[in-house]
């Protein structure tokens, strides 16, 4: 008896499992460049804040439509870090928190490394939106 509770258990755990992954709104998506975000519309479509300097590599970004809720990063070269910082408004005094447009960010400008998401509250594109790239 013990091993059928425990087959159904497994069976229902394993059907839970593929479902969600199979049903879920969270994508993933990993750019070698910008212009690996600008060939595959990133930047028009929401995912991926358009003052990503040229410079930029290493960039991922993460969305769920379920949630509203948007996280990336990106490293950039040390020239572009100038630009980027006069873009960038403080949002937060207590954690160098930044913000442009509806998204946050936080820099690190000793390792060239910036961590955004959107702002809470600001709710996703929907797939089929599509935003002007500035």
């Amino acid at each position: 008896m013990k091993k059928i509770i425990l087959a159904i258990l497994v069976f229902f755990a394993a059907v839970y499992w593929m479902l969600t992954a199979y049903f879920s709104d969270v994508t993933i998506n990993k750019y070698p460049d910008r212009d690996s975000v600008v060939e595959n519309h990133a930047i028009e479509k929401g995912w991926i804040p358009a003052l990503l300097p040229n410079s930029a590599y290493d960039i991922e970004e993460t969305h769920d439509i379920d949630t509203n809720q948007l996280f990336g990063r990106f490293s950039y070269k040390p020239a572009d870090e100038k630009v980027l910082m006069e873009a960038l408004k403080p949002y937060s005094e207590s954690n160098n928190t930044y913000r442009w447009e509806n998204f946050l960010f936080k820099v690190d400008t000793r390792n060239h490394v910036v961590k955004f998401r959107n702002l809470p509250g600001t709710p996703l594109p929907k797939p089929t939106d599509s935003k002007k790239e500035v």
